[in-house]
């Protein structure tokens, strides 16, 4: 992530840069809906801008929590807690998601990696690559990370890492 003194301060957003990252959204996450529940046009969200080339690199919500983290890299998102949370509030099980076994619910809540092994469900239109939300048998939030193959892989593989996990869940308080 971005040392604080190389953000600018939060300022809100303008119709424009909501457009373009709900367009993001719909390009990153393959569905419009989720794009329109990650970015509702009745909510307002402020940004935070690289202060050396001024483009936008955190979403931040009213209350200053951090929403969503633009990559410089690839100008795509990375999800946190509550961009977490809006998805799995919007999509039904198991879009987005990986289903992890609550024996091992634990040690990803502290960060550590998902192994194939312990996938009971994956959405199958998950790449390599993609950003997921890591969930419980209950669908609880577990953790955020990037998938490291597609979810059909994961399926199929008895060995090996199916998700780097960014962010457990102890990490989010």
């Amino acid at each position: 992530m971005i040392p604080k003194e190389n953000l600018s301060p939060p300022e809100p957003i303008n119709e424009y840069e909501l457009k373009v990252l709900r367009r993001i959204a719909e390009y990153q996450f393959i569905s419009s809906s989720v794009a329109s529940c990650l970015f509702p046009s009745d909510r307002e969200f402020y940004v935070q801008r690289s202060v050396n080339t001024g483009k936008i690199r955190n979403v931040l919500t009213p209350d200053g929590i951090l929403y969503l983290v633009l990559r410089a890299q690839d100008l795509l998102f990375s999800l946190q807690e509550a961009s977490a949370k809006v998805i799995l509030k919007c999509t039904n099980p198991p879009a987005l998601r990986v289903v992890i076994p609550s024996s091992v619910k634990s040690f990803v809540m502290e960060g550590r990696s998902v192994f194939a092994k312990f996938v009971m469900d994956v959405d199958p239109k998950l790449r390599a690559g993609d950003e997921v939300v890591v969930v419980d048998e209950n669908d609880a939030l577990v953790a955020v990370g990037k998938m490291r193959v597609s979810g059909e892989e994961v399926k199929q593989y008895k060995r090996g890492v199916a998700v780097n996990v960014r962010r457990g869940a102890k990490d989010f308080d």
